[in-house]
């Protein structure tokens, strides 16, 4: 009875361990990507050595282009200024599924010593800076050709259309420019055909090859950045009564503005950040000067709290000059939404993100406030945005520098990783239609 007892125990707790077989169309597109995979290598290191800032990827969208006519694909070009769209319709019918990676570098010198490291210099708010990809762009817009390559080698068997979009901009269009995936939505790039979902994912040093990191719901926080001017009075700073001394004004703001999240917003639903990150007033010891500026940034996981932060920025600001008898200028800039992932869509899918990665590597994490204007696209269609690891194993993911600095440094072998969940996805989500 023992024995038979223990047999049951076993037998169950296979039941809930073992990973279902994978259908012959699942298989055969992991097989295609790790056959892909040295490609990736040599698109991944063209790219890094021939990095481009927002709204100026001129080469790579060229690059990305070639490739995808080469392949048979419908495309288009010069969307949002530099982006590439590419359009594989399957062999039955089904869904439009998009996918989206990023182009754009960043005005980052890169310090890491490879072979293939950027020299690249351009131009950035009227200065000449070096350029690297220090977010991963490189890699995505690497992954997403190596879907492409996959994808259509299996298009008689998929049920749908496939939009691959590279966007431009994703860290920001130069001033005074539109750009990103904004731009991309305005433009329409989610119609004819009409986009059903879209996926995204992000690599990350951080976290190491082999790991995959999602979030259902709110999962970046929304980014609008702000300036206050401060205006006052200009007087002897021996004679400070003669004047309206806005450096006071502006040190009480800030102080003030701190009360924002930690007495008025809800922290136990969500978080949210407002930040100071630079303030210029005067220009010498004895002089108090006429205006302060002052600039920020404000980060949410929540809409409603979003606008609650902006409401009590500008009414914070605003009457905490007049007890002062100075006047304040508040301005908030659109920035970029929550990303939010579809919960539905979300729970649908992580099956096949375990399926490829095994549910032991797929891990459910805290939001964060860092923000992705993949938002925009997540507002006109159901999204799903997830990370995968890119610090080689010998790493310690604590170790790994940050994104958007010099020795940023993601491995070449997380991005196996990519090709094949975005792929599954894809198939997956047709073949539940």
């Amino acid at each position: 009875m023992r024995i038979a007892t223990t047999f049951f125990i076993v037998l169950l707790f296979s039941a809930f361990t073992l990973k279902p077989p994978k259908t012959k169309l699942q298989q055969k597109v992991e097989d295609l990507a790790e056959k892909v995979n040295p490609q990736l290598i040599k698109w991944r290191h063209h790219i890094h050595q021939n990095p481009e800032l927002s709204n100026r990827e001129y080469k790579t969208g060229e690059y990305i282009a070639t490739y995808l006519k080469s392949l048979g694909l419908e495309v288009q070009t010069k969307v949002a200024h530099t982006g590439v769209v590419g359009i594989l319709k399957g062999g039955k019918p089904g869904p439009v599924v998009a996918l989206r990676a990023d182009m754009d570098a960043l005005p980052v010198p890169e310090r890491a010593k490879l072979p293939w490291a950027s020299k690249a210099i351009g131009e950035y708010n009227g200065q000449e800076v070096p350029v690297m990809h220090a977010c991963g762009h490189d890699t995505h817009v690497a992954m997403l050709m190596g879907v492409a390559t996959v994808l259509s080698q299996v298009k008689s068997e998929l049920k749908g259309t496939v939009k691959f979009i590279f966007q431009p901009a994703e860290e920001g269009a130069p001033a005074g420019e539109e750009g990103g995936a904004k731009l991309m939505v305005k433009e329409g790039v989610l119609k004819n055909p009409d986009v059903y979902v879209i996926f995204g994912l992000h690599i990350h040093a951080g976290t190491h090859i082999g790991e995959l990191n999602y979030r259902p719901g709110g999962t970046m926080a929304s980014a609008n950045s702000f300036k206050i001017v401060v205006h006052g009075k200009q007087s002897h700073g021996s004679q400070p009564w003669l004047g309206i001394d806005p450096i006071v004004t502006a040190a009480q703001i800030i102080n003030n503005a701190q009360t924002i999240v930690s007495r008025s917003m809800p922290l136990t639903e969500d978080a949210a950040v407002v930040s100071f990150g630079s303030i210029h007033g005067g220009v010498r010891n004895n002089i108090i000067p006429e205006t302060v500026t002052m600039v920020g940034t404000i980060r949410a996981l929540d809409d409603n709290m979003r606008e609650e932060i902006f409401r009590k920025l500008k009414l914070i600001a605003t009457k905490t000059a007049e007890s002062n008898e100075a006047t304040v200028d508040v301005t908030i800039n659109e920035g970029a939404p929550v990303t939010y992932n579809n919960v539905e869509l979300t729970n649908k899918m992580v099956p096949t993100l375990q399926s490829v990665m095994g549910p032991e590597h797929v891990h459910l994490i805290p939001a964060i406030t860092g923000a992705e204007d993949f938002s925009f696209f997540q507002r006109e269609v159901p999204g799903f945005y997830f990370f995968i690891g890119g610090t080689p194993l010998d790493v310690a993911e604590k170790d790994a520098a940050p994104h958007h600095t010099p020795d940023f440094y993601v491995d070449d072998a997380g991005m196996i990783y990519g090709v094949k969940t975005m792929s599954r996805l894809v198939v997956d989500y047709e073949n539940m239609k």
